[in-house]
């Protein structure tokens, strides 16, 4: 519970950012060559689950068998209807004045049932004139190799856990970069590994729902990295060179604020246990897991009694294999929460214990429509700064940042979100010099979002549900962004509240 001189300096410190922001950030433009765009992943926007060769995934598997686990009951079995609609997306892309968009490939229409032999022809071919049809458009493809759809007879094996999905991932990447590579400018292995594996296999958040958070969680990442760096490698030395391609990994994460002066300690705890565990291998001088991560892991799991640390450990060839495996530091961000110390529990194995905080939110930020999130623009600016300070100023791509509604087409809250967070995105650049590429707008449709079903709608265009040619409506947040793109300035929104 935040007591009353911690809500004053809550306040304070919130005030004292709103100022800053509302002195400075109106007097800057985004440069020519700043890059605007869109995302969707395949499983949330594609539908088409059983058409032209295309196997099960996790999603399917998950949302068939057990209905309930979505919260409105719903799947992705037709979801926008994109396999079907994609030119219709692509004339969205083209109103907006885009300059990338981000997709993402489904593995199981590559490969159905995941494995590395016989690829679908049918399943390559849509993804090449989905291409295609971009590049026709003057619209740069940004290719993410993977978001969240495993192949289900993959996951049947252990999934992420098992460290033979190194050499599949790697397999099925090599069939992307040989048919794709002559087009695509910006590759990205993996969309947010925290979600994937903290959520995924941690909790029971994403599909597979393992709930082995403090075990399975640390394997999954481990093997993750491992992934991430081969195919880099594979990139980097086969592939790179036929269109002077960039590739990269998108990590994710809140800002996490101390929610008083004296948890500074439990904020940067916080930002290395969740981000810089990922971030740290690949993008620091030295490589490797955080040594917070590694000292607080360590100790707790000899307290319980564990022979080893339950955080796998990285060989030093694998630690210099993995480094600096990265052309660019693609981050998505949506939100801030408050963070202290919070005690261990000795017999309690997971990773919210080893990391021995807690989060919450100051109910004086103001919120989302669909009552999710708090909305906090300050925070992407600091979160900006830290990846800066910490890893050595790298070239930042901000690949997801938005907030949800309920329906309709007057988003006047999503106007203000992303108004006030190009805003502090402009202050990163102009007064921290923090290296901001490109900012993605997510998502340019409403679309199947994970657990929460159709409930919450991130979409910049209304899609009908209901209507079985999912028509897409574009809202006021599509003009607003519109705008924004087309003349490099941050025009007015309605005010926060």
């Amino acid at each position: 519970m935040v007591t009353s001189t911690n809500t004053m300096f809550l306040r304070i410190s919130t005030l004292f950012s709103l100022i800053a922001y509302t002195q400075c950030a109106s007097n800057y433009t985004f440069s020519p060559d700043f890059m605007f765009g869109t995302a969707t992943s395949s499983y949330q926007i594609e539908g088409a689950w059983n058409e032209s060769g295309k196997g099960e995934n996790i999603w399917d598997y998950i949302t068939h068998n057990s209905p309930d686990y979505v919260y409105d009951r719903t799947n992705g079995d037709i979801a926008c209807d994109s396999y079907h609609k994609y030119e219709e997306d692509i004339a969205l892309l083209k109103d907006l004045g885009v300059d990338f968009y981000r997709f993402s490939v489904s593995w199981n229409r590559i490969f159905p049932n995941g494995y590395p032999h016989n690829p679908n022809q049918e399943g390559i071919t849509y993804y090449s004139n989905l291409i295609d049809a971009l590049i026709a458009q003057n619209i740069t493809p940004m290719l993410n190799i993977y978001h969240w759809d495993l192949p289900q007879r993959l996951q049947e094996l252990g999934g992420w856990t098992n460290s033979y999905m190194v050499t599949l991932f790697t397999e099925y990447a090599r069939i992307l970069l040989d048919n794709y590579s002559d087009r695509i400018d910006y590759w990205i292995t993996f969309n947010e590994p925290l979600s994937i594996c903290s959520q995924g296999y941690g909790a029971d958040g994403f599909a597979p729902a393992l709930s082995m958070s403090g075990r399975a969680d640390y394997l999954c990442a481990h093997n993750l990295l491992k992934s991430h760096a081969a195919v880099y490698h594979l990139f980097n030395n086969t592939y790179r060179a036929r269109n002077n391609a960039l590739m990269g990994i998108v990590l994710n994460s809140a800002w996490y604020e101390p929610s008083r002066p004296e948890e500074q300690e439990a904020s940067e705890r916080a930002l290395q246990f969740l981000l810089g565990w990922f971030a740290n291998p690949i993008f620091s001088t030295t490589g490797d897991y955080p040594q917070v991560m590694k000292e607080y892991i360590g100790n707790r799991s000899a307290i319980q009694g564990f022979s080893r640390s339950r955080l796998p450990q990285f060989t030093s060839d694998e630690i210099e294999y993995i480094r600096g495996t990265s052309d660019f530091f693609g981050i998505n961000h949506y939100s801030t929460a408050l963070v202290e110390y919070s005690p261990a529990t000795d017999n309690v194995v997971s990773n919210n214990n080893d990391m021995e905080i807690v989060m919450f939110r100051n109910s004086s930020w103001p919120i989302d429509a669909a009552g999710r999130d708090p909305i906090v623009p300050w925070g992407i600016r600091k979160l900006l700064a830290w990846i800066k300070n910490t890893y050595n100023s790298p070239s930042i791509h901000i690949t997801e940042n938005g907030c949800p509604d309920n329906g309709g087409l007057d988003d006047d809250v999503r106007v203000s979100y992303y108004g006030s967070y190009l805003e502090a995105v402009l202050e990163a650049i102009n007064e921290d010099n923090v290296d901001v590429r490109s900012y993605v707008a997510w998502s340019l449709m409403d679309n199947f979002e994970w657990r929460f079903g159709y409930t919450y709608r991130y979409g910049i265009h209304f899609v009908n549900f209901t209507d079985p040619d999912r028509p897409r409506t574009a809202k006021r947040s599509a003009t607003f962004y519109k705008n924004v793109i087309s003349s490099r300035v941050v025009g007015d929104y309605p005010p926060l509240s």
